[in-house]
């Protein structure tokens, strides 16, 4: 297993900040799959980005969630 670091921007349709962050993970050699990995950010770190930040008046879906990853490599 080889562990990866991605630089990327989470923006919400609504919520007018931005989350630019990292977000590490781990797979097998190879090919990094971009959507995948996007998937990845959105189940583990964006989606509860938002929901901090909105708090609980606001209801936060996925859908609303478009990731942008920056940059990838070898951590």
């Amino acid at each position: 297993m080889t562990t990866y670091i991605a630089q990327f921007v989470a923006k919400h349709r609504v919520i007018q900040i931005e989350q630019n962050s990292i977000f590490t993970w781990r797979q097998e050699g190879g090919e990094i799959d971009e959507s995948m990995l996007a998937d990845k950010i959105m189940r583990e770190s964006a989606i509860h980005f938002y929901r901090l930040v909105a708090g609980s008046n606001y209801q936060i879906n996925s859908e609303d969630i478009s990731i942008s990853v920056w940059k990838t490599m070898v951590f």
